[in-house]
């Protein structure tokens, strides 16, 4: 029995042995998988739990204007960010937050539930707001040091540097355009919290500061653009403008002001219109500054010279069935008349002797229909067409600034290719890359790429004539004191988006030139959009030029080359009445700017041009029958050089054409002219007062520049011009 009675026990306790022996194995079994095969994942889960990375902002890069004067910069800022564990009533506190900050309740909250560790609920605040939620006392909310992005000039230049989001990232402008360069490399934190639920914070990795940005921008004339264009939009009621100030010889874009514009401090009150760079993405039909490029097209192919008379017809060309007015009634012009009276009948007849082929050449070679490559986002290359898809009244159109389309920027490049003697230099506006240092730095500033459009001796016709625009022309209000200065205005209706045709009362009126003439420092360009009343570039823009070439020059200490005391020239722009100031057609021989540049339907033919002679009775001109009887026949053969006036085939001329020639309905306007006016004298040699008495004589006007003995004179002796026509003597002793 008692044998037996111990057995059953030994057998009991084996049994017992053995399960827990069994269940030891089971629990090392299980301690080996989850700390050996499941260690990974568990510590995963408890970081995700624990523990939340947070990328650092690196301090992005300063922005300088050219003078080292901080346009964009980023601050040290509190932020506040939330332990959800610790907060013992998550929603009433992100309530009170939000209430102070503006944000949504619910996105914040949202937020905060699905990251139990960390979550932001006031981003890069103002003091005011964090001081706010300081006096809340709420557990669970800490703050946190960020840098965010400054701007001190506030809204100054504000489409030029830009913009950036709540995570530092270029949205727009110079921001954008150097992301990458601006925003350094970001650090890391870890936000953990413990069993105890008590956090704490550990920077695994420190930010890397971005790189510093130099512009081309001067703060000062920065100021002086926006503030001359505030006082513009203000006076004409123009919905919008741009002016552009550059230094002709780099490319160097000096200012570059927009309105409507906004303050990039006020991140919320920035809206879309205000955020666009007009200067650069505005695409607009230029009007009559475009004449600039059918003329010195003109004279570089030799086809005409500034004194050539061209019979602008009262005012009215037909061509190719088309009508074409000037705004008021000119006769015979020589060509730099034609620019200075900004005539679209005398710009036709240009063009037309030019030629479609050749045309466009010159208006590809002066950059039109290409981007500049200046280092802004978003620019346009502009609305022109390849000859192939010009209509028949194509070259009309464009000779006078209609059917193609520019930006401010490429006007400025164009009236910069003038005065940098005939090359072309694509503006730049960033100066320079600098490493983050605290002790000054110089940065060398290269021009971009650029190409000789036109001769030095084209140029130097041209700028001649552009400074009669100002003196005599329609741009008399752009007329300096102590400077002189040249240029041209524009003014192109405006393309109604309702209709789809030309509006009756919306305009762009612009002017460009640059100062002093003989050694350019600067170019101005100036255009508004849609000003109310007065509208005509030479009436609200040129005095825009006026006031913003006079502060920039003396500003530069540019020295003056005319005399300071009132003068002759301020005479004239006293002088100058609004109606005379008035140029461009009512007429719109081509398609809208739209249209024009995505229809490609058929239609599109060479230009025809006629080559009939014209009949000479009894000394005068006459049209021959079957001509409209508003068209001068024509005799001038197309791409025929011309070195100066030419004559009328006469019967003392080998190369006249006897008989009737019957002209077709669709023929040319360009007038071969007979010499004819005033042959004007020789003043070389004599003293002032003896050549105003020859020139009073002869009934013209003359310029006297200097004093002593007369040395030069433009038009040479012997010129043909019109009667009160001006001769520019150069005195010296």
């Amino acid at each position: 029995m008692a044998n037996s009675s111990n057995l059953g026990k030994n057998r009991r306790l084996y049994l017992l042995g053995g399960m827990l022996l069994l269940w030891c194995a089971a629990i090392c079994g299980r301690l080996i998988y989850l700390q050996i095969f499941r260690y990974g994942s568990f510590v995963k889960q408890a970081e995700h739990q624990q523990q939340r990375a947070i990328p650092l902002s690196a301090k992005r890069g300063v922005i300088y204007d050219r003078a080292g004067h901080e346009l964009a910069m980023s601050v040290l800022v509190d932020s506040a960010f939330a332990v959800p564990t610790e907060v013992k009533d998550l929603p009433t506190a992100v309530s009170l937050i939000t209430r102070i900050t503006g944000e949504d309740h619910n996105i914040v909250l949202a937020d905060c539930h699905n990251h139990k560790s960390f979550c932001w609920v006031a981003r890069k605040a103002d003091d005011e707001t964090i001081e706010r939620i300081k006096s809340l006392h709420l557990q669970g909310i800490h703050f946190q040091k960020e840098p965010k992005r400054f701007y001190p000039a506030r809204d100054l230049a504000a489409q030029v540097v830009g913009t950036v989001g709540m995570e530092d990232t270029g949205q727009s402008g110079i921001e954008h355009a150097f992301d990458d360069e601006l925003r350094g490399r970001a650090g890391k934190m870890f936000i953990s919290v413990d069993a105890r639920r008590q956090w704490f914070s550990d920077v695994e990795k420190q930010p890397e500061a971005g790189e510093n940005l130099v512009l081309t921008i001067d703060k000062n004339i920065q100021y002086i653009a926006e503030k001359e264009l505030d006082q513009a939009i203000h006076d004409t009621q123009a919905i919008a403008g741009t002016v552009i100030v550059e230094n002709p010889h780099t490319g160097e874009i000096l200012a570059l002001a927009n309105r409507p514009t906004f303050n990039p401090n006020l991140h919320k009150k920035i809206t879309p219109e205000a955020l666009t760079n007009r200067a650069v993405s505005y695409v607009y039909e230029p009007g009559s500054t475009f004449k600039l490029v059918t003329i010195s097209a003109a004279l570089e192919e030799k086809l005409t010279n500034p004194d050539e008379i061209f019979d602008c017809q009262m005012g009215s060309i037909v061509y190719n069935g088309m009508r074409i007015r000037d705004s008021k009634p000119h006769g015979l012009l020589p060509v730099w008349g034609v620019l200075a009276e900004s005539s679209d009948v005398g710009a036709i007849k240009i063009a037309l002797r030019l030629g479609e082929d050749r045309f466009y050449k010159y208006i590809r070679a002066y950059g039109f229909g290409q981007p500049t490559g200046i280092e802004l986002p978003g620019e346009t290359r502009g609305l022109t067409k390849p000859v192939s898809r010009w209509s028949k009244v194509s070259i009309a159109a464009i000779s006078m600034g209609q059917e193609i389309g520019i930006s401010p920027l490429q006007l400025s490049s164009l009236i910069s290719t003038f005065a940098n003697d005939g090359v072309w230099v694509a503006p730049r506006i960033v100066a320079g890359k600098v490493e983050p240092q605290g002790k000054p730095q110089t940065v060398a500033f290269h021009p971009g790429a650029s190409h000789r459009v036109i001769s030095s001796y084209t140029a130097a016709e041209m700028r001649s004539m552009m400074q009669k625009v100002v003196l005599e022309g329609t741009g008399r209000k752009a007329i300096l004191e102590g400077y002189s200065s040249a240029g041209k205005t524009g003014t192109a209706q405006k393309v109604d988006p309702a209709t789809g045709v030309y509006s009756k009362t919306k305009y762009i009126g612009s002017f460009a030139g640059f100062a002093p003439l003989n050694d350019p420092q600067i170019v101005v360009a100036v255009i508004l959009d849609s000003a109310v009343g007065l509208h005509q570039g030479g009436q609200v823009s040129a005095p825009v030029f006026r006031r913003v070439a006079q502060q920039v020059l003396e500003y530069l200490h540019t020295p003056h080359d005319l005399p300071l005391a009132p003068n002759h020239q301020l005479l004239l722009a006293s002088r100058a009445k609004d109606k005379d100031l008035e140029e461009g057609t009512p007429d719109h021989p081509g398609e809208p700017l739209e249209t024009a540049e995505v229809n490609a339907e058929t239609g599109v033919g060479k230009t025809s041009v006629a080559r009939a002679p014209l009949r000479q009775t009894q000394g005068k001109l006459s049209p021959e029958p079957g001509g409209d009887g508003g068209v001068v026949q024509a005799a001038m053969r197309e791409g025929a050089p011309v070195s100066s006036p030419s004559r009328l085939p006469t019967s003392d001329n080998p190369d006249a054409t006897s008989g009737p020639v019957k002209l077709p309905s669709t023929g040319t306007v360009v007038l071969d002219v007979e010499q004819g006016g005033i042959v004007v004298p020789t003043f070389v040699g004599k003293t002032v007062r003896g050549a105003l008495e020859s020139a009073q004589d002869a009934g013209l006007e003359l310029e006297a520049v200097g004093s002593g003995l007369a040395r030069q004179q433009s038009p040479p002796a012997g010129t043909h011009v019109a009667a009160g026509a001006h001769v520019t003597v150069q005195f010296g002793r």
